[in-house]
């Protein structure tokens, strides 16, 4: 799989079947593997700031999550038809996710942990959850009180082969910085709203809104006080950046030779 580049942000050009395989692949490599959904909201926050950057830093690779950046990769040659969708792709992955394999649950509240593994394992017998921590993470992304060593001793004695992250941006992207080299195998997956998309807490944009890339206005309007000043900000300044770049046949293209090997 090649690497593109929207606004700086090198991406992978995967659809939900090659990266399903390819994060099967990654499971059994004795190390870690970081992944994280990006919408335009994280590619303008990874172009504007230095700090939010050098967070980012730590991820592997970065899939296309939203529809406006498969548009731009398609311009640079992608021929992608779809995004890969962090909610979907969850749900998909855990529905077909082969017997043996084992996943560990990292954010969101209690009631929502207990409602995916009630949901999956009933999609999916075979689906193994051996793990999961429900408590608060802060902004630095450390998790609060004893949980901070608890939850990463009990993932190197448990191992799982998949470490699903949902305390939402930019926390989960902090925790991933600051706990990646601790943790001994597994892929780790931030999905951030994926958590409660899938328990059915929060409802999820109808799919002809997806398809038109207009799911962030569906969010907006669901939840206006938390998310329309982060959308109205960082999608202004998204537009901004891909006229300015574009002026100058910057705003989209191969990535470096650094972020290609896959």
């Amino acid at each position: 799989m090649k690497k593109l580049h929207v606004l700086g942000t090198p991406l992978l050009v995967a659809d939900y079947d090659e990266l399903a395989a390819q994060c099967l692949a990654w499971a059994r490599a004795p190390r870690g593997v970081t992944l994280e959904f990006v919408n335009t909201h994280i590619v303008t926050m990874h172009r504007h700031d230095p700090g939010f950057r050098e967070t980012m830093s730590c991820y592997d690779h970065l899939l296309p999550d939203g529809m406006p950046l498969v548009w731009c990769l398609n311009r640079a040659g992608a021929e992608l038809r779809d995004r890969v969708y962090g909610p979907t792709f969850m749900r998909r992955f855990l529905e077909t996710a082969p017997a043996g394999s084992t996943h560990y649950l990292l954010g969101g509240s209690a009631e929502c942990g207990a409602r995916l593994q009630e949901i999956f394992t009933q999609r999916n017998p075979h689906l193994k959850f051996v793990g999961s921590f429900h408590g608060r993470c802060g902004a630095d992304g450390l998790l609060e009180g004893a949980a901070e060593k608890e939850v990463v001793n009990d993932l190197n004695r448990l191992a799982p082969d998949f470490i699903w992250v949902g305390f939402g941006t930019p926390k989960q992207q902090a925790w991933a910085r600051r706990h990646k080299h601790l943790i001994q195998r597994g892929v780790i997956l931030t999905v951030g709203f994926a958590f409660d998309a899938n328990a059915g807490l929060k409802p999820d944009a109808p799919l002809w809104m997806q398809r038109a890339g207009l799911t962030w206005i569906y969010r907006m309007v669901t939840e206006p006080r938390r998310l329309g000043p982060r959308y109205l900000k960082w999608n202004s300044l998204f537009l901004f950046y891909l006229l300015w770049d574009g002026l100058r046949g910057r705003a989209w293209g191969g990535a470096s030779a650094s972020d290609t090997a896959c």
